[in-house]
C-alpha cells in the first residue's frame, strides 16, 4: 500500500508534469509537504499570474501541465486567465484543494460548495473524487482529457484529508501504464475530392490560425501554399501564428469584421481555412463574408467550432496532417502569387508612435525570439512591424482577458530557456498582472517586458469614436510609474525616450541574463484597425 499523494505524484511523474505553478493554501499544505526533488515549483504570488504562466508554458511545449489553485478563493482569482486558456485550448491540469471531508456538509471555512460548477464552462471536466482512493484515476483521467482534441484545460477537487489514505500499489501501477494516443488519419476521400476542387478553383485562398502554429503545421502550410501557388492569410484576431510571415506568399492579417473580411476575399473562389475560427469578429460590423460563388471549407480538429462556424462546410480532422496529405494529392501548378505588403513604412520624426516602437523592437529582436503581445491598442502594429520565421514565435491572448502578456511570457521562456522572450504590454494591460514581475526575478527567468506607456485605456477611446460616443469617464489612467514598481519586486527597469534609446535599452536587456523591463512613452492615435 502507498498513500494517496505518492500515487498521485507518481501519476504526474508517468505523464511528465513535473513543473508545478501555484500559489499554495491551507488546503494544499498536505499535498506539497515534502515536495519530491525532480520536481519544479514555480511560484507566483496571485492565481491569475500562476494561470497565466501555466497558460504560456503549456502553450509554448504542446504538453499539459499542473496548476496547483486554493480551494474556491484561488480558483475564482484565476478565472480571468483561465478565460484565455480555454480559448486558447491549453492543456492545463488544475488541482484545487478543498477541506477536510468531515466539513463538507458544513459552512466551514474554504469549502468549496460547488467545485465541479465554479470552473465552468472554462474546463472540458471538472471533478470531485467520492473518496480518496479514486483520486490518482480522477488525476490520470484529467491529463488525458486535457491533451485529446480540443485540448483545454480541466480541474480536480481534493480535499485535503484525502493525502494520507492509503492505496495498493498494483492500481496505481495500471493508471501510469496507461495511454492514450490520437491516431485519427484524414479520411482519403475526402482529402481527394478537396484536391480536385483546389485545383479546379479560379482563385483559392489560405487562412491560417493558431492550430497550424508549429513546425509541423508551418511545414504542412509551406508546401500547399508553395504548389498551389496560394496567397495566405493571418485570421482573424487568431492568437498565434500558423504561418512564416516572413513568406512571400504571406498578405498580411484579415480585418475582424464581417464587412472587412469581405471585402479582403472578394475575388477568390475557395477559401480554405485551417487550424483557425471562422471566423473570430470584432466589432459588428455586419457584411457578407463570402462573395457570389465563393466557397470555404474548414479543416478543424475540434467539433465544437465545426458545428459553430457559419459559412461554407466544414472537415473534422487534423489540420496539420490533412494540410501536408493535401500538398500530396492536389496537382495544381499555378504561380505563386505576388509578395505580399512588407512592414508599413513610420514616419520619422516627432513622438514615438506604437508602429516606430515596434519597429524599433523587430530591429532589435533575435531572430529566433519569441514575442508575447498584450498592447490591444496597437496589436495590428505589432503584427505589421514584426514578422516571424520561426513556429511558436506569437503569443496573444486568446480570450481578451487582460493580464496575459507578462505571466504567459515568463511560462514561454521557462518552456524553452534557449530562446529569448520579449513581452509588449500597454501600460494599462500591465497593471492585471504587476506580481509576476517577482516570479521573473525569483526564479531568474530571462524576460523582458516593453511596457507602451499611454496613460490612457486607448483601445478604448477609439472604439467610443467607432460608436459615435463621448463624454465617457475613466479612460485617463495617468501616473503610473512601470519603472519604480518593476524595481519594488527585483527587476532592473528603465525609461526610454525615444527610438534610440528604447534600442539601447532593448540591446543591453536581452544581452542580460536575468529579466529587464523597459518602458517606452508613445503617442499618436490608437491604430485598432476596425
Amino acid at each position: 500500500m502507498i498513500s494517496i499523494r505518492q500515487a498521485a505524484f507518481d501519476v504526474f511523474r508517468a505523464h511528465g508534469l513535473t513543473t508545478v505553478f501555484g500559489n499554495p493554501g491551507s488546503t494544499e499544505l498536505p499535498m506539497l509537504a515534502d515536495f519530491p526533488d525532480d520536481f519544479r515549483y514555480v511560484l507566483g504570488l496571485h492565481e491569475g499570474v500562476v494561470t497565466g504562466m501555466a497558460d504560456g508554458y503549456a502553450q509554448a511545449t504542446g504538453r499539459p501541465v499542473l496548476v496547483n489553485l486554493h480551494s474556491a478563493p484561488g480558483v475564482a482569482t484565476a478565472m480571468g486567465a483561465l478565460v484565455n486558456a480555454a480559448a486558447a485550448g491549453s492543456p492545463l491540469v488544475l488541482t484545487a484543494g478543498q477541506q477536510v471531508r468531515a466539513l463538507l456538509s458544513g459552512p466551514a471555512l474554504l469549502t468549496n460548495p460547488e467545485p465541479t460548477l465554479l470552473p465552468r464552462p472554462l474546463v472540458k471536466w471538472a471533478v470531485e473524487p467520492s473518496r480518496p482512493q479514486d483520486v490518482p484515476a480522477a488525476l490520470a483521467r484529467a491529463i488525458h482529457l486535457a491533451t485529446l482534441p480540443p485540448c483545454g484545460p480541466v480541474l480536480v477537487s481534493l480535499p485535503m484529508d484525502d493525502w494520507s489514505a492509503q492505496i495498493a500499489e498494483d492500481q496505481v501501477r495500471r493508471l501510469t501504464a496507461r495511454r492514450v494516443t490520437v491516431a485519427a488519419a484524414p479520411d482519403a476521400g475526402v482529402i481527394g475530392r478537396l484536391a480536385a476542387r483546389l485545383d479546379a478553383a479560379r482563385s483559392p485562398a489560405l487562412l491560417v490560425g493558431a492550430g497550424l502554429d508549429s513546425t509541423a503545421g508551418w511545414a504542412a502550410g509551406v508546401a500547399l501554399a508553395e504548389r498551389c501557388g496560394l496567397p495566405v492569410y493571418w485570421a482573424p484576431l487568431e492568437p498565434r501564428c500558423g504561418f512564416p510571415t516572413t513568406h512571400p506568399a504571406f498578405q498580411g492579417v484579415l480585418p475582424a469584421t464581417e464587412a472587412g473580411l469581405g471585402k479582403a476575399l472578394s475575388g477568390h473562389d475557395l477559401i480554405l481555412v485551417a487550424g483557425a475560427t471562422a471566423f473570430r469578429f470584432y466589432p459588428y460590423v455586419p457584411g457578407q463574408v463570402l462573395g457570389a460563388g465563393a466557397e470555404l471549407v474548414l479543416l478543424t480538429d475540434d467539433a465544437g467550432e465545426a458545428a459553430r462556424a457559419t459559412d461554407g462546410e466544414a472537415v473534422l480532422t487534423d489540420p496539420v496532417a490533412a494540410l501536408a496529405m493535401l500538398a500530396r494529392e492536389t496537382s495544381a501548378r499555378r504561380r505563386p502569387p505576388p509578395p505580399g505588403p512588407g512592414p508599413e513604412p513610420v514616419r520619422p520624426g516627432g513622438p514615438l508612435t506604437a508602429a516606430g516602437a515596434y519597429a524599433v523592437i523587430a530591429r532589435a529582436l533575435p531572430p529566433d525570439a519569441a514575442l508575447v503581445c498584450e498592447s490591444v491598442s496597437n496589436m495590428r502594429d505589432c503584427q505589421d512591424q514584426i514578422r516571424f520565421s520561426r513556429a511558436g514565435g506569437y503569443y496573444s491572448p486568446a480570450g481578451a482577458s487582460l493580464g496575459f502578456g507578462v505571466p504567459a511570457a515568463i511560462g514561454v521562456q521557462l518552456a524553452d530557456p534557449g530562446r529569448r522572450v520579449v513581452a509588449v504590454v500597454g501600460d494599462g494591460a500591465f497593471q492585471y498582472a504587476v506580481p509576476a514581475l517577482w516570479s521573473a526575478a525569483r526564479h531568474g527567468v530571462p524576460v523582458t517586458v516593453v511596457v507602451l506607456r499611454n496613460d490612457r485605456y486607448a483601445v478604448l477611446e477609439d472604439y467610443c469614436d467607432f460608436l459615435g460616443l463621448s463624454g465617457v469617464p475613466g479612460l485617463q489612467v495617468p501616473g503610473i510609474d512601470a519603472v519604480s514598481l518593476a524595481g519594488g519586486y527585483g527587476v532592473p527597469a528603465v525609461r526610454a525616450e525615444g527610438a534610440g534609446e528604447l534600442d539601447a535599452a532593448l540591446r543591453q536587456a536581452l544581452a542580460g541574463s536575468g529579466p529587464a523591463l523597459v518602458e517606452v512613452p508613445v503617442g499618436g492615435p490608437a491604430e485598432t484597425h476596425w
